[in-house]
């Protein structure tokens, strides 16, 4: 393992690195000098439970590393139209695509639309979607809204969750999504 600032556009990341006899024969994946294996995670990845990932949106530099999670489905909060390569990509490894399209919005008094975060908090509590990628596209906002409410739901306390959401959006944290986050009701979830 090494950390690379380039493979993250700018910003620091981990880079995974697998020597060549630990490769799957079906596996193609950038290489990098040494013959090995390079997995890139996408920005803002991390693990949120088990079989339960978040990041930010995922491109080709990290196909390989999302090959090696063996991911099941992945939920995209993300309106837009999902890129054709990624979608050539989830084809290729039998991965459902969930989309429920969330605006990202920068507006303070913009409602984040509650039916959508409870449509896609049953796709991410049901384990045969699992293991399961969650991301918008900095994996900060939609995808904080959505794991913050996942954590309501595992009755985890608001100022965790609040830190949790914060450590993700850091310095672009925004109130509304907190107040979202909190009034969010879950009693409907169960």
């Amino acid at each position: 393992m090494r950390l690379d600032d380039d493979a993250l556009g700018g910003e620091i990341g981990v880079v995974f690195a697998v020597s060549p006899s630990l490769k799957s024969p079906a596996t193609v994946a950038e290489s990098d000098d040494d013959g090995e294996e390079i997995f890139v995670p996408p920005l803002n990845f991390s693990m949120v439970d088990n079989g339960v990932f978040r990041s930010g949106f995922p491109d080709s530099a990290n196909f390989s590393f999302l090959r090696s999670l063996g991911l099941r489905s992945i939920v995209c909060l993300c309106p837009e139209p999902y890129p054709e390569a990624n979608d050539a990509f989830l084809k290729a490894n039998g991965i459902r695509l969930y989309q429920f399209g969330i605006d990202g919005c920068k507006e303070p008094f913009v409602n984040i639309p509650e039916e959508t975060i409870r449509a896609a908090l049953k796709v991410v509590v049901d384990v045969k979607n699992h293991p399961l990628l969650i991301h918008c596209n900095r994996g900060k906002h939609r995808t904080g809204c959505l794991v913050g409410c996942l954590r309501k739901l595992q009755k985890w306390c608001l100022t965790s969750i609040f830190d949790e959401y914060q450590r993700f959006a850091a310095a672009k944290a925004r109130v509304s999504d907190q107040r979202f986050i909190e009034l969010f009701d879950v009693s409907s979830c169960r």
